[in-house]
């Protein structure tokens, strides 16, 4: 059980390779199209919503298919399943060198790659590949030199909690974006604070992700002594360093 997991998982991976490729080249393809108006940011954190859920339905085929192992018990042919486990145990190793480079290379400061959704969604595919290579040669070792037979959709069930954990957090940070989720409210409060100090009241303020790393504000303020809109702007900027657009309405 704990090799099919892994095979299942594996194939789970390759698809999210894809939804990757596709999510970067369909953003880079529309990077200057006016149609999408805060641009193509949001590309990337769909692609990494997509292969979360892709994840979280592996993890329950597998919690399904372990539970009906645990029920009854089937014969295992363990030394084709261990040789077939360390084959794919070795590739997934080299796999998660490789991606740690290149997420480790994304993730300098002017990439503004260091939280991509996608980088994280294919890293987390092959650490969970990982996990369940080496679950399925712990379980399919016990069994053979043991006799727990078990131990094998035990095992299962073990790397199918680890990927719902791993599916969830991808799914909280992505759809962040994706609902436009505002930044928290102790935020809002000091932007208040420091406005009033320029005798400038709030009225309206929105403040939302539109792609990872960068932010858009749209703000209606009032003010007997109005500001120019740049110094306004420098305020804004100090409390999210984060913003790429920002549209203001002034009354005075």
């Amino acid at each position: 059980m704990a090799l099919l997991a892994d095979g299942w998982h594996m194939g789970t991976h390759s698809a999210a390779f894809l939804i990757a490729i596709f999510a970067y080249s369909y953003a880079k393809k529309h990077a200057n199209n006016k149609d999408f108006s805060f641009g193509t940011g949001k590309v990337n954190s769909l692609g990494g919503f997509a292969s979360a859920i892709a994840l979280a339905i592996v993890a329950l085929m597998m919690i399904i298919e372990s539970v009906q192992r645990l029920i009854e018990p089937q014969s295992i042919h363990f030394n084709e399943a261990i040789v077939v486990a360390i084959i794919g145990l070795v590739v997934n190793v080299a796999s998660v060198f490789i991606l740690h480079d290149d997420h480790h290379h994304h993730g300098e400061p002017h990439h503004h790659h260091d939280h991509d959704h996608n980088m994280k969604a294919a890293y987390f595919h092959v650490l969970a590949d990982t996990l369940t290579s080496l679950l399925a040669i712990v379980a399919l070792l016990v069994g053979k030199y043991i006799g727990l037979l078990w131990m094998d959709p035990l095992m299962g069930i073990v790397g199918a909690i680890v990927i719902f954990r791993w599916s969830y957090g991808l799914v909280k940070e992505s759809s962040e974006v994706l609902l436009d989720k505002s930044v928290k409210k102790p935020t809002l409060d000091k932007i208040s604070d420091a406005l009033s100090k320029k005798n400038t009241v709030i009225n309206d303020i929105h403040v939302w992700k539109i792609a990872t790393g960068h932010q858009a504000a749209i703000l209606k303020v009032t003010s007997g002594e109005p500001l120019k809109s740049e110094e306004y702007e420098i305020i804004l900027k100090s409390f999210l360093p984060q913003l790429s657009h920002i549209s203001i309405e002034i009354r005075s």
